[in-house]
């Protein structure tokens, strides 16, 4: 099953020295039954474009926990055996939590089939959007709508080789 695990690129950086992107259970987006009812579609790729952009969300919301990451969102795709993933049941029904899953166990950085980066024109968007998710989760509009404007930005998509390069260490 392919999943879209929510990094910072100060994690990116972790996984990369450690060789694996953290023991389970991880957090990680997926294309659920509730994500397939919520997109209203059967088109896979719209149903894996809709994961991603969860995971992007989650990793927004990493970056307000990391100070010192530089202002990108980072997503992980990775293949992971199914039986290693479970829905969340505690939130399962929260929409906030949509395509959420549970991967158990280790999962070597190895298996990622790409990631997914922001470019670095859309660090100021991303800060911005940083500072207004707690306005935002108070249900302020405006800062909603900042927080919106991160999904205006496309991640771009890269081979799991360039990570070297990502992060500033050379190939």
């Amino acid at each position: 099953m392919r999943v879209y695990v929510p990094l910072t690129l100060s994690g990116l950086a972790e996984a990369h020295k450690t060789g694996e992107l953290g023991a389970g259970p991880l957090t990680a987006y997926a294309v659920t039954p509730a994500l397939r009812d919520w997109c209203l579609s059967d088109d896979i790729e719209e149903l894996e474009y809709a994961a991603l952009s969860r995971a992007a969300l989650a990793s927004l919301r990493l970056l307000a926990g990391d100070d010192g990451a530089p202002r990108r969102r980072v997503v992980v795709a990775v293949d992971v055996p199914d039986g290693a993933v479970a829905s969340g049941p505690d939130r399962g029904l929260d929409p906030a939590a949509l395509g959420e899953v549970r991967v158990a166990g280790v999962v070597p950085l190895a298996k990622a089939a790409a990631v997914h980066v922001d470019a670095e024109d859309a660090e100021a968007d991303m800060a911005a959007a940083v500072q207004a998710l707690p306005a935002a989760d108070g249900g302020d509009g405006e800062a909603q709508f900042a927080v919106d404007g991160a999904e205006d930005h496309e991640l771009l998509w890269f081979a799991t080789q360039e990570i070297p390069n990502l992060l500033g260490l050379g190939g």
